[in-house]
């Protein structure tokens, strides 16, 4: 019996071993996938300023056939960066600017309405603050908060943008916070979602490293600021103990930091109001870690009293078993705050791997949609790896379908849903990667306003 205790002790040790092993070298071949997308940041950056021109250029001068007439006669309209006008490459995928109206619709957790609002608001968060401000304040007749470009200490950048909005200027009930997701000509933002690395938070759980620095909450290159960052009480003491060095430039705006200060001086103004967090892509992720920080950090006044849940689209996973039953208890149970949108073959959800070398979990409740617009709920979409034989052939043959029902979308269902060039072009590349294509918030928004329940369960 004592031979067969020391045998299984030490298999048990060999797995760990082994398991170390693995994510040891997932580290590493991440680490080397962000070394190459590295090297190609200046022709990204440069490749991402060239398009979005053109593609400003052509929609300023009323399409491929204005712009000629206004070559022709000298009469041509030139994009501004950063102005209200200036869509970036996303804005330019969908080109919606309104949100669904349906008279019987409210803000009201579950409802068609606010998760259009939280979807166009994900959409909206890639575009500059101009733009933010124009559409909030125009289109929606909401009042415009605060549009903040946030600092990642470790990319020594402004990387992180973030937006938040009222309902109503006084007296608001809602309070929305959008993160912005990944640009697709931004190598940081890639290096970000190819980054594989965790930092373990008491009690918390393994959380991915590259979210939390986006955040604001650490950088790799000090460790002792991820240390400082994660202190659940006497958090302000924790921070001005910390070395002087972690924080060498107090200017700096960092994303939790600016919307928790924020979003506490709106919930004080605005007695009644609620608060709903955010994003599509990266932005979901840093969406669902922004409550759950605060809960960390024992914000209960703030999360019991105000908050009013989380809706995030196509987003990828955030961390381990801990975390999962660590949010379940908190977000999940007894009643759900938290919706993970995901759209047919979107790769991003599936991402990183849920398996025994990755670690990574998905938890709160999945609202899945098919090509065809059906919703299930589930714990977790079909493929969750995005891999198989088996799904391979179904793969194609369903972005073939996307194709062709992008070409008649408007006849159907009408002019809002007539997909634009871009958009179609980028499902014909989705002939070759389907799950780039199925990314795009086209299919987030066309999900939710044409979309219709299915009882049977996957």
């Amino acid at each position: 019996m004592e031979e067969k205790s020391i045998l299984m002790a030490n298999q048990d040790e060999d797995e760990d071993e082994d398991e170390d092993g693995d994510q040891r070298w997932v580290i590493l071949v991440s680490i080397i996938i962000r070394k190459i997308i590295a090297l190609f940041r200046k022709p990204m950056e440069w490749s991402g300023f060239i398009i979005e021109f053109l593609l400003n250029l052509i929609s300023l001068n009323g399409g491929f056939l204005g712009l000629l007439i206004n070559l022709l006669s000298g009469n041509v309209r030139m994009p501004r960066r950063g102005s209200e006008t200036f869509m970036s490459g996303i804005g330019h995928l969908d080109s919606r600017v309104n949100l669904y109206k349906k008279s019987e619709e409210t803000f009201e957790i579950g409802s068609k309405a606010l998760m259009d609002l939280c979807m166009m608001a994900s959409k909206l968060a890639y575009e500059n603050a101009n733009v933010v401000h124009n559409i909030i304040v125009n289109h929606w007749k909401m009042h415009f908060v605060d549009f903040y470009n946030c600092w990642d200490d470790y990319q020594k950048e402004e990387s992180t943008q973030v937006f938040m909005l009222c309902d109503k200027a006084k007296d608001a009930s809602l309070i929305l916070i959008s993160f912005r997701g990944t640009e697709p000509f931004d190598a940081n933002d890639w290096c970000t979602d190819f980054d594989y690395s965790w930092y373990e938070i008491p009690k918390m759980g393994k959380v991915h490293m590259g979210f939390l620095e986006a955040l604001g909450l650490g950088s790799r290159a000090q460790v002792s600021t991820f240390h400082a960052n994660f202190q659940p009480k006497d958090h302000a003491c924790a921070l001005k103990d910390a070395s002087p060095d972690d924080y060498d430039d107090e200017k700096k705006i960092t994303a939790y930091y600016a919307v928790r200060e924020k979003l506490k001086s709106l919930l004080s103004e605005h007695k009644n109001a609620k608060f709903i967090v955010t994003g599509h892509s990266l932005g979901g992720a840093l969406a669902i870690l922004f409550p759950a920080v605060l809960l960390f950090h024992n914000e209960e006044e703030l999360m019991n009293k105000s908050f009013m849940g989380v809706y995030t689209f196509g987003q990828p996973r955030v961390g381990d078993k801990q975390l999962e039953k660590f949010m379940d208890a908190h977000v999940c149970h007894p009643v759900p705050k938290y919706f993970r949108v995901v759209y047919c073959n979107d790769l991003v959800p599936r991402l990183p791997y849920d398996d025994k070398t990755f670690l990574y979990k998905h938890f709160g409740l999945c609202l899945y949609y098919n090509s065809f617009y059906i919703e299930q709920r589930v714990d977790e979409e079909p493929n969750r790896n995005y891999f198989g034989l088996r799904y391979l052939l179904p793969l194609y043959l369903n972005a073939v379908w996307e194709l062709a029902r992008s070409l008649v979308m408007g006849c159907i269902y009408g002019a809002e849903y007539k997909e634009t060039w871009p958009s179609i072009l980028l499902r014909i590349w989705g002939l070759v990667m389907p799950g780039i294509s199925a990314h795009s918030p086209t299919n987030y928004i066309n999900s939710i306003r044409l979309g219709r329940e299915d009882n049977i369960a996957l």
